[in-house]
């Protein structure tokens, strides 16, 4: 079976599970989209990836990382190999030199583990079919807005608050969000720290 790569677009608040987050999936080459519901600590997980920053402690993706490098083994890809009554499965393709071997995982812990590797995350024309969503440009347009509008409730009074304290007080406060784990809090103060750098 032939499989078609997808790139992550986009991570936001689910309208229809509360506590839970959307991860949505592109097809590369065209305009269909996989929604796919997960929690909310694989979301972080993935959230802090993507943004590059690094918490006090280990996460257990990080953990592991770190086990698979020891270990000699590598990540290959990431696979959303299956659909089955609404629910979603992946495989990690691991190798370590000369044997292939295939480990079966909940998507979001695939693209967290993947995303660490970075590696390509791979689906089937059968699960597009059959999950995914047809974008058209003016929904591609609705979708990134929504994006902003959904991640980011209350960001510019934050980030204009940002603005007007010294890289002291930011530095201060980027520890102590990432000392609480407020992954996404220091995101924003990360970047305004850069902004000035």
């Amino acid at each position: 079976m032939e499989k078609i790569k997808l790139e992550i677009l986009g991570l936001s608040p689910s309208q229809s599970q509360s506590g839970s987050f959307a991860l949505v999936l592109g097809e590369e080459y065209g305009n269909r989209r996989l929604p796919i519901i997960i929690g909310m600590f694989e979301a972080q997980a993935i959230a802090i990836e993507i943004e590059k920053i690094v918490p006090n402690r280990p996460m257990t993706h990080d953990l592991f990382k770190q086990f698979a490098k020891n270990f000699g083994f590598t990540v290959r890809e990431i696979v959303i190999s299956d659909l089955r009554e609404g629910i979603f499965f992946a495989r990690i393709v691991c190798s370590d030199g000369v044997q292939e071997t295939v480990v079966d995982a909940r998507p979001s812990d695939a693209i967290a583990i993947g995303i660490r590797f970075g590696v390509s995350i791979f689906t089937y024309e059968t699960i597009l079919s059959e999950a995914g969503i047809t974008a058209s440009a003016d929904d591609e347009d609705e979708e990134q807005e929504e994006l902003v509008r959904t991640s980011n409730k209350s960001p510019r009074a934050f980030s204009e608050q940002l603005k007007d304290m010294t890289v002291d007080e930011l530095q201060k406060m980027l520890d102590e969000a990432l000392g609480n784990e407020e992954y996404e809090r220091a995101a924003k103060i990360r970047d305004e720290i850069s902004k000035r750098n």
